[in-house]
């Protein structure tokens, strides 16, 4: 399985938005420098993780974009979701009807049992999790101190 760059890509912009979460609005040219992604292609995301709920916006002179809840409150999972659609390996495992071996095939268990610990890792998985492991280490043992 290949996580497509809708998916990557759209967790970066997210994990950026959760590592500025408390500079406000960002816009979106200062997240496409960052991340070396274009600001267009970031424009296509924005617009489903807008939709979505996971993502707002500010106009104006200090306008851009920030997350619509805590970096707690918002899993890889949900981000995943929203920009590639429902997580299985296969189709089967969300919609057995389409296979009509999906009643006797001896290898969806496997599926549906590898789907189950994908989804349990990614849904486990905040931003602020991600944005605490990739804290430079000063940064960790500066908030230990607090």
């Amino acid at each position: 399985m290949r996580l497509s760059t809708r998916g990557r890509y759209g967790t970066r912009l997210m994990v950026d938005l959760a590592q500025h979460y408390a500079n406000g609005p960002i816009p979106l040219a200062e997240i496409a420098k960052r991340q070396d992604l274009s600001a267009k292609y970031l424009e296509q995301l924005i617009i489903l993780l807008k939709g979505a709920g996971l993502i707002r916006s500010a106009r104006g002179r200090r306008g851009g974009y920030m997350l619509a809840r805590s970096p707690e409150d918002i899993n890889v999972g949900e981000i995943i979701e929203t920009l590639i659609g429902r997580l299985a390996l296969v189709n089967c495992v969300t919609e057995p009807e389409l296979c009509e071996r999906s009643p006797e095939c001896p290898t969806r268990g496997i599926w549906v049992g590898m789907t189950d610990i994908l989804k349990k890792q990614l849904f486990s998985m905040n931003l602020q999790d991600i944005v605490r492991k990739s804290a430079p280490l000063e940064d960790l043992l500066a908030d230990s101190d607090k």
